[in-house]
């Protein structure tokens, strides 16, 4: 649901006042600043933002990010912190080091610091080393996976972690992670703003899976389907070399199927997806093996992409258990079928030649493509002008092809999904050719 326009404010820590060290360029060229007045419309339709318009209606729409003529913080004095959270993503040394080299080239800060493993670097327990950042530290980090600071999950203290942030002045912290993190940078510029400090908190959204709401776009995203294209023509190649060939590929997609999907329409080659959004019925004359039976006999090979968080309901009757982060931990959907898929035709008497690959890990941990490169420059870019013209409590994010400022409360706890009537799950019905796999009744 679209929020309202009184939604998308964005909380300031106060005037700015200072003009930008941006307006001293140094190349002769005119720098374009943007402007709160600049807005981004949050409706993505042409034609019911056209309706909108002539109605007169509010229209919601969110700041676009971008350099502000004056800024907020004296660059001479500030101090930024920068942590990664949660899982592994192609892009994050990408972000970190479009960070560090504005705050230092751009706009003059000398104290940038890298806490590290998340947010147990704040807590004085762990033991963990404050990294000194600066362009030496991060020059030749584009192309090494992971992320230099390292990360962990699991919540922790919200008042130490603020604790830490005045012991240590600083005046900007960039988190960079996924939804948990969004939450964790809401609690903390809560308890910042109960203690009456003027301490900036910008979120860099980090999600493989493309699921956080009201971002169209994440960092790690097109790399992640790049990865998975490649293990879609292994998995074919593999199928199609054997009689009754399966080539079986679970990937990333706990709640909503956009790797699964845009990966299968990027490598045509897929017969079956499965997302956590379309249900499925594994037997009767209208699931999934019968579906599968009938392809075999027709083509004698097939390939199937299923996102991690299908088929979860195969799995009710065991004990829901939770990760560090709170988040429910999955059954092995990718195994499930694997071994179903045997006992069905081993029951059938037919013979089949399946090929299991799970790429998972090796995706979240690889470098970035070079297209994410470009998109984490513009977002770790941007997240420095938001926080040193003084803005708190959002994250940068992409939307109706504009980098924007989301407000945290506007998007963290919500999800994105596949739409089933929407544009990419049609295409994907067409290029696959599956029909509904649900018995009636």
């Amino acid at each position: 649901m679209i929020p309202h326009a009184a939604d998308t404010a964005i909380d300031s820590l106060g005037p700015a006042r200072i003009p930008s060290p941006l307006l001293r360029s140094e190349s002769g060229h005119a720098r374009t600043f943007i402007s709160d007045e600049h807005q981004v419309a949050i409706e993505v339709n042409p034609q019911r933002l056209k309706t909108l318009i002539e109605k007169g209606s509010a229209i919601a729409a969110f700041e676009q990010a971008g350099p502000r003529r004056d800024i907020y913080f004296d660059p001479s004095k500030l101090k930024c912190a920068l942590a990664t959270c949660g899982g592994l993503c192609p892009g994050l040394n990408d972000i970190i080091r479009a960070i560090v080299l504005e705050l230092y080239y751009g706009y003059g800060v000398r104290n940038i610091y890298g806490i590290r493993y998340g947010l147990q670097g704040f807590i004085p327990k762990y033991g963990h080393e404050v990294m000194d950042l600066n362009p030496e530290a991060v020059t030749e980090i584009l192309e090494m996976g992971g992320t230099i600071l390292g990360s962990s999950r699991g919540p922790q203290s919200i008042e130490e972690i603020v604790d830490a942030l005045e012991r240590m002045n600083i005046g900007i912290l960039f988190m960079i992670g996924g939804d948990g993190t969004l939450k964790a940078a809401s609690l903390i510029a809560d308890e910042i703003t109960a203690r009456g400090l003027h301490i900036s908190v910008v979120g860099i959204p980090k999600t493989i899976d493309n699921d956080i709401y009201l971002v169209s776009r994440s960092f790690g995203f097109d790399s992640a389907v790049a990865v998975a294209t490649q293990a879609i023509i292994s998995a074919h190649n593999e199928s199609s070399g054997y009689p009754n060939g399966i080539g079986l590929i679970k990937l990333m997609g706990r709640y909503s199927g956009f790797i699964a999907a845009t990966a299968a329409l990027a490598q045509q080659n897929v017969n079956f997806v499965l997302i956590p959004e379309i249900d499925f019925d594994l037997d009767g004359p209208r699931g999934f093996l019968q579906a599968l039976e009938t392809r075999l006999k027709l083509r004698q090979h097939a390939v199937i992409v299923v996102a991690e968080g299908a088929g979860q309901k195969f799995f009710k009757n065991n004990e829901v258990k939770y990760d560090e982060s709170g988040n429910v931990r999955l059954q092995d959907i990718g195994l499930f079928l694997k071994a179903e898929i045997g006992r069905y035709f081993k029951e059938h008497r037919m013979e089949i030649n399946l090929k299991y690959i799970d790429p998972s890990y090796m995706i979240r941990s690889l470098p970035a493509c070079a297209k994410d490169h470009v998109f984490c420059s513009f977002l770790g870019r941007d997240a420095v002008h938001a926080g040193m013209a003084g803005k708190t409590r959002l994250l940068v994010g992409y939307w109706n092809e504009q980098f924007v400022h989301v407000p945290l409360s506007a998007s963290a706890g919500k999800r994105k999904q596949v739409d089933p009537g929407g544009k990419l799950w049609q295409n994907v019905i067409q290029a696959t050719g599956q029909g509904l796999m649900v018995n009636d009744g």
